[in-house]
């Protein structure tokens, strides 16, 4: 056993000055690219570089998966609240008063790569040519005239959605919200290899755009702090954010939990929220809210050891997830942020880029900081307000007739019998957003779908009715077009346009 723990104490110590070698080749190499910033852009890029090397020193840290399976146990009963509880407390008379509190923070990082689109995935036209962008601002405006109150919108952006959001900004200058941006942190994408940089200098154009990515959502604290903006909203009296994503079209201001909030049933104030909602089998892979270590925690696959994601994915087990809707206090941010005392643990993202090499991405998830924050609450909310467009599939159901739209807001029809959504799957030749809509001369009659799989040279022609179980599969070579007016229920159709019965 001595001769065991002497060559375990070795191996430590071996691996403590492998750790202490990359951590100053790193700096060495950071050094470098810092040297090619100009005035104008070396404090702000000097505070990235810092922001990264004190990641990169936590990742050389941690080895393995982040939590341990056996500390892990259902949160307690009255950390999880149902929104129906939430809801029967109704609403009070100054509900106005409590609005202004509320900033509205969108996470607006992210390009429309994944369905084909050049530039923010914000400025996506979803339904009736309006954007992302413009349903947020709607809804918004909405809120401000109905109640006469002033809440601002505020945008996270990263390098790569600034410049085009900021653009696109400037149709809304008369409209009745406030629209503030800050920048997300820009990292160096590093060698999976080497651990180094792969970039040599600053600049973030032409062939360097594959150097630098922005660092996950859980980068909202520090840039948010680091930008001013927290501290001028905290001296304009808001107490409160509700930060969502951008492309989830459910994540609309919530009175009754703002209300929860702001005039808690025990006098004890939350400083962090996070909406849930009940899994189902499309979201097996979706973070969940434990209890860990007397705290609620936020546990995403990456960090569950191989032997127990299966456990993880089940429906049974761990019956929620997390939307990424959450109401965060200010005061809280700011705290925490001066104490340096926000822990969210690292997701490695690995990625190829287009030339083959192999790199890594340092990132963090803002949910994963629910733990650091004091009186955290889970509130499992009702499906409609997770209404995510990742995919055209997505996009099709919410240019669809299952939901209306009123004051940039997307509800559910009421002739929809059931309140679920239809399962779509649309094949890889919709994937592009300018295919898909060149496939659908209209958008069908979905009210009565329940799933519809979509494969190959496929088209639609107008006003087509889709009900129950809808299989179309052109094989390859042959091409299926759906004609107009055409009436499809629990039919398969396949190769040749034969139709049927399902």
């Amino acid at each position: 056993d001595f001769s065991k723990a002497m060559s375990q104490a070795g191996t430590s110590q071996f691996q403590e000055v492998i750790r202490q070698e990359l951590e100053y080749s790193m700096k060495v190499e950071l050094d470098k690219i810092l040297a090619t910033a100009s005035s104008n852009d070396l404090e702000h890029t000097k505070k990235d570089l810092e922001g990264f090397k004190k990641l990169f020193h936590r990742f050389l840290q941690e080895k393995g998966p982040s939590v341990d399976w056996g500390k892990i146990q259902r949160p307690p009963e009255d950390s999880i609240q149902p929104y129906e509880k939430i809801k029967a407390r109704g609403l009070p008379d100054n509900i106005a008063s409590v609005l202004n509190k509320l900033v509205v923070v969108k996470l607006n990082g992210g390009l429309g790569t994944s369905m084909g689109c050049k530039g923010p995935k914000s400025l996506i036209g979803v339904r009736n040519e309006n954007t992302f962008l413009d349903l947020t601002v709607q809804q918004i405006e909405h809120l401000n005239k109905s109640y006469n109150t002033d809440v601002p919108l505020v945008l996270m952006n990263s390098f790569n959605t600034d410049d085009d959001t900021k653009k696109i900004l400037q149709k809304y200058s008369h409209s009745r919200v406030k629209i503030y941006t800050f920048n997300q942190s820009r990292y160096p994408r590093i060698n999976k290899e080497t651990l180094l940089p792969i970039a040599k200098d600053v600049s973030y154009s032409g062939e360097n755009t594959e150097c630098w990515y922005p660092p996950g959502h859980g980068d909202i604290y520090a840039s948010f702090y680091n930008s001013g903006l927290l501290d001028n909203l905290i001296g304009e009296g808001k107490e409160y954010i509700f930060v969502s994503n951008i492309d989830n079209l459910g994540a609309t201001v919530d009175l009754y939990i703002l209300n929860h909030l702001m005039n808690p049933p025990n006098g004890k104030r939350c400083e962090f929220v996070m909406e849930v909602t009940n899994k189902t089998r499309a979201d097996v892979k979706g973070g969940t809210l434990t209890q860990y270590e007397n705290k609620l925690r936020l546990v995403e696959i990456a960090q569950v050891p191989k032997a127990h994601v299966d456990e993880f994915k089940s429906v049974s087990k761990f019956k929620i997830f997390n939307t990424n809707n959450l109401w965060i206090a200010l005061s809280a941010i700011k705290r925490l942020q001066e104490k340096n005392a926000i822990d969210m643990e690292i997701i490695v993202n690995p990625k190829t880029l287009d030339g083959g090499l192999n790199v890594i991405q340092l990132e963090t998830a803002v949910g994963a900081a629910i733990k650091s924050f004091e009186n955290s609450l889970g509130i499992n909310v009702p499906r409609s307000r997770f209404l995510p467009v990742k995919t055209t599939s997505d996009l099709l159901l919410v240019m669809s007739n299952l939901y209306s739209l009123n004051a940039g807001s997307l509800t559910m029809s009421e002739k929809r019998e059931f309140p679920t959504v239809p399962l779509v799957k649309l094949g890889s030749s919709f994937t592009k957003v300018q295919d898909y809509l060149r496939r659908f001369e209209s958008i069908p009659d979905m009210l009565e779908l329940d799933h519809l799989t979509v494969s190959g040279d496929v088209t639609f022609g107008k006003n087509v009715s889709l009900k129950g179980t809808v299989i179309i599969i052109a094989n390859h070579g042959d091409r299926i077009d759906i004609p107009a007016g055409a009436l499809l229920e629990n039919k398969i159709v396949s190769g040749n346009l034969r139709i049927l019965d399902h």
